[in-house]
């Protein structure tokens, strides 16, 4: 199956299990965000993943949310953030996590993986819908974004947030925390 928004990638209601057998993206010292709009009644992100198509060395991954940048259309200020080991292997790495976000909203989802030996991948859909973002050298995920070194239209990337709606046994008093970096 090829990345789709809304079923394994972007904002998804459940997190995908498959292989998106899509193009592979060289991910390595990488951060990649895709753009794509919040449900009209999500209110917080209870999960990041990125697909890494590749079985290489063991490094870390940092994944976020970032507000919208209207201005640049790019991903602008990290919203929240959070941190998973790639481990060795291939396959969906994903972190729980609770960043509170607005209802019909912009946002990006960004994910950024540090240097391994070997080439890691991660996939992408040229013709998709969206545009993303790419920065090269990157060791994190900056806060704000800073300039792209690479814009591309209609693009899908290997990065989704499931998302959830505000129930209605919620407490106006509770709290969203999110770790950033």
């Amino acid at each position: 199956m090829a990345l789709v928004y809304g079923t394994n990638c972007g904002f998804v209601t459940e997190a995908p299990v498959d292989d998106p057998v899509d193009s592979n993206l060289e991910f390595d010292n990488r951060g990649i965000a895709t753009k794509d709009t919040s449900s009209a009644t999500a209110n917080k992100v209870t999960e990041i993943g990125v697909w890494i198509e590749t079985a290489t060395e063991a490094a870390e991954i940092t994944l976020g949310i970032y507000a919208h940048d209207a201005g640049d259309d790019e991903p602008g200020t990290l919203v929240g953030s959070v941190t998973v080991a790639k481990g060795t292997s291939a396959g969906w790495k994903t972190q729980s996590c609770d960043i509170s976000i607005s209802s019909s909203t912009t946002y990006w989802i960004a994910a950024q993986l540090d240097n391994t030996a070997t080439v890691t991948n991660t996939n992408w859909h040229i013709g998709g819908s969206e545009r993303c973002s790419r920065k090269y050298n990157e060791t994190t995920l900056t806060n704000p974004w800073g300039d792209s070194d690479d814009n591309n239209d209609g693009r899908h990337m290997g990065i989704y947030a499931v998302w959830e709606a505000e129930s209605s046994s919620s407490s106006s008093s509770s709290s969203s925390e999110s770790s950033s970096s």
